[in-house]
């Protein structure tokens, strides 16, 4: 809602007003507004906006979470680096359903800016490995799967990394002709 830089100005004046009442000998007041400022510190980190459409994808409401992530006007000006990642991946995550194309768009730049936890970053790898999967990009799918291996350190994605690569190994396999080589027709008499 607010601009990166004004919750700073926001907590510098939080701040100077609460050493000032506590000067002033109203020290009460002066811890609340001292108090008060570290909740501008902690939007200044983790954007209230991004954190409301966290809370919507948690109930599966993907138009809710989207609706949240489009009053986002302006990224850049509005985020610090690692919440304009996980703008872009939250974006990635709705696109996912339906536009493949798009959904990789933002999740190569999600990688880019980078994402805080790893589990994060480790489900925007195995996403891009199932989209270069289902471009036929085995390579780079491989190289993506076995990334979210490593960042997966709770084993959260065990059996998601297990089943992509299954599917991989099935694709890989010829094709098996049954019927001996000969043609259905005009075979022995």
């Amino acid at each position: 809602m607010f601009h990166k830089n004004l919750k700073l100005i926001i907590t510098a004046l939080l701040v100077g007003t609460g050493i000032w009442q506590i000067v002033e000998s109203y020290i009460g007041n002066g811890i609340m507004l001292i108090v008060l400022s570290f909740v501008f510190v902690f939007l200044y980190f983790k954007n209230e906006l991004i954190l409301l459409s966290f809370l919507r994808l948690r109930k599966q409401d993907f138009p809710g979470a989207k609706k949240w992530l489009d009053k986002i006007k302006n990224p850049e000006a509005s985020l610090v680096r690692k919440q304009q990642g996980y703008y872009n991946y939250l974006n990635g995550l709705m696109l996912s359903q339906t536009n493949m194309n798009e959904a990789e768009k933002y999740f190569k730049k999600a990688v880019t800016l980078g994402l805080s936890m790893d589990t994060d970053m480790a489900m925007t790898k195995l996403n891009l490995a199932g989209i270069a999967m289902s471009k036929n990009r085995k390579r780079e799918a491989e190289i993506l799967l076995s990334e979210a291996k490593k960042l997966d350190k709770q084993n959260m994605m065990e059996d998601q990394i297990k089943m992509m690569k299954n599917q991989m190994k099935r694709s890989g396999q010829p094709k098996q002709q049954f019927g001996g080589g000969r043609s259905g027709r005009g075979g022995r008499r």
